[in-house]
């Protein structure tokens, strides 16, 4: 049965990803400065890093509009549509996506069975799920099969991230500004996850190449058979970074595949600069 899935721009995909017929994208729009930007190819992540740490003010994320999707549903003869969204604590993305489905079922009744996954990650936590859809979409798996197998793929799946820059944070009251500044002064990098859609701090160490390395750490504790699975790395605008962490971690395990991707407009938003992010 014919498929399609909708992601969100907060879902990090190559130019090859992107020209497969299956992927539509969604973007959101991104704010600095006075400034908007499209989150889609148009996106300049240069000149938008430029603005973000030339600006006292925070960058800001707008959702898009329910009938985004809605048009997105409707634009082809796919009798499946799979949504996933960036995890719905960090966006209204997924109520936009799930309102844009009663809409379609209301005035399309039995045309598509349509599903929105509430990705519980963002980055490459999204794309790996896309993936996981594709997989089974592909080997001839029903609807309820696939919802069900990617509910349990998402549930299982982790994500972790460190960042170079926490001005992001500070700005949107995450760290006092005290807090903020000490970790600043000490070179103190926090290593992240996330549970249940949730940011969640794990660990920090002082310097980036040693947090880095408690991340890689904490994968490798966390990771079971990984030789049937998709390494995910999102970097932001850090791509010798970014291969350093493949190398630590494909060192110490096995993949099916390893995906990096340079970030999109929205994980460039959140984990700014020299930001990693990882999901297995």
């Amino acid at each position: 049965m014919k498929y399609k899935i909708v992601v969100d721009s907060c879902s990090d995909l190559t130019q090859e990803v992107k020209a497969d017929e299956h992927f539509r994208v969604i973007p959101l729009t991104l704010q600095i400065g006075g400034k908007t930007f499209i989150d889609d190819d148009t996106f300049n992540q240069k000149e938008f890093l430029r603005l973000v740490k030339e600006s006292s003010s925070c960058a800001k994320t707008a959702c898009p509009s329910p009938e985004a999707f809605l048009r997105a549903y409707g634009e082809d003869d796919a009798k499946m549509v799979f949504v996933i969204t960036l995890s719905k604590h960090l966006s209204g993305t997924y109520d936009s996506a799930r309102l844009a489905k009663k809409l379609y079922e209301e005035e399309h009744p039995g045309e598509k069975q349509i599903y929105v996954f509430n990705s519980n990650s963002a980055c490459c936590g999204e794309t790996l799920i896309g993936f996981k859809v594709q997989e089974l979409a592909e080997a001839g798996a029903s609807f309820e099969e696939i919802v069900e197998k990617v509910e349990r793929f998402r549930d299982e799946m982790k994500t972790y991230f460190v960042l170079e820059d926490m001005e992001t944070l500070r700005k949107n009251g995450r760290l006092t500004g005290l807090a903020a500044i000490l970790a600043t002064a000490l070179h103190i990098k926090p290593v992240m996850s996330a549970r249940d859609g949730v940011i969640i701090k794990l660990d920090q160490s002082r310097g980036i190449q040693r947090a880095l390395k408690k991340m890689v750490d904490y994968v490798v504790q966390n990771s079971r058979e990984t030789e049937k699975k998709i390494l995910g790395i999102t970097h932001v605008n850090c791509p010798d970074r970014a291969e350093t962490v493949r190398e630590m971690i494909c060192s110490r395990l096995k993949f099916r595949k390893v995906y990096v991707v340079n970030a999109a407009g929205v994980s460039t938003t959140y984990a700014n600069d020299g930001g990693i992010v990882v999901t297995v």
